[in-house]
């Protein structure tokens, strides 16, 4: 019953914030006033040829109906067409949104390897050795911006340990193996503060659970170690560190955007930098309107694996 009302708010929160961050970024957009009509026809244009192309584009309608008409045709995958190239916007998203979705994907991963790692480390060590390494590499790297750090990684691995490719993308159809290879510079950079900041979010929590009640009762009745930690502990602990990876999870998507630049990926960051560059709106509007889909479809999926873990961390209490 908990799990189904918790799917319902999360549900209803998410299209909350949908309809509120897209009815922002079309407001943006019809704001930038960006008029297509006069770049097209040149300056010789008349003002009789603007409004007779603006009203092609559809610039002519109120507000509220061009947002609606946006959102409404978004719904079946028809995000409009570019102002300049005449390429539909589905058309250009859809063969940048793998690569933008594969840098987030990657980042997200290493950052629940290395965040979880770390914080169950540096809980059973605590005071020694390995805490007091882990808590300095997560101060760290909490601290280096990630286009600091993918231009240091680039450095790195151009020159001094040439392992992985420092530009460009490969099509996991094409080469799985040179497509994850491609992945790892680009999604370990947009990784580093997230994982510090789970990292030290679950060694907090998970030293304190690790003094409750029932975990000293599990220790008097002979229970292994890694059972009391993997099994009774962490599912607990876990939540908090759960909800740090939902706060960074736009960050995460945002920041692969920009990663992507400095690798030279042809996703999502680059469309939407020509776009803009161009004053090309339909597609600025089209890459935002992506990405907060992306957060919050993720923020949705965190929010039911936090309650569906605290859920099952108290069966296990």
């Amino acid at each position: 019953m908990r799990i189904l009302l918790v799917t319902v708010t999360t549900l209803a929160t998410a299209v909350t914030v949908f309809i509120l961050a897209t009815f922002a970024t079309f407001a943006l957009g019809a704001a930038s006033g960006s008029n297509p009509a006069a770049v097209a026809l040149g300056e010789v244009a008349t003002q009789a040829d603007i409004d007779r192309m603006n009203h092609v584009f559809g610039l002519d309608r109120p507000f509220l109906v061009r947002y609606v008409d946006w959102i409404a045709h978004a719904v079946t995958g028809d995000l409009g067409t570019s102002w300049f190239t005449n390429i539909p916007v589905a058309a250009s998203v859809a063969q940048a949104f793998p690569v933008s979705l594969s840098i987030a994907a990657g980042a997200i991963v290493l950052a629940l390897l290395f965040g979880f790692t770390g914080g169950v480390l540096a809980a059973i060590s605590q005071g020694g050795i390995v805490d007091r390494a882990v808590t300095l590499l997560s101060t760290i790297s909490a601290t280096v911006p990630a286009f600091v750090a993918a231009i240091a990684l680039i450095l790195l691995f151009a020159y001094a340990i040439p392992i992985f490719p420092v530009a460009g993308y490969v099509p996991p159809e094409q080469s799985l193996s040179g497509w994850l290879l491609c992945l790892v510079l680009p999604s370990l950079a947009l990784s580093l503060d997230a994982g510090a900041d789970i990292a030290r979010q679950l060694r907090t929590s998970l030293v304190g659970t690790l003094k409750e009640n029932y975990i000293i009762g599990a220790r008097v009745h002979g229970l292994t170690p890694g059972r009391i930690v993997f099994r009774h502990a962490l599912p607990i602990a876990s939540t908090p560190a759960l909800s740090v990876l939902g706060v960074h999870a736009p960050r995460l998507i945002g920041g692969a955007v920009i990663t992507e630049v400095i690798f030279g990926m042809p996703g999502l960051g680059q469309l939407a930098n020509r776009a803009a560059l161009q004053g090309d709106i339909p597609v600025v509007q089209g890459v935002l309107l992506v990405t907060i889909v992306m957060v919050v479809i993720i923020g949705a999926i965190i929010n039911l694996i936090i309650a569906r873990t605290a859920g099952t961390g108290r069966s296990a209490a």
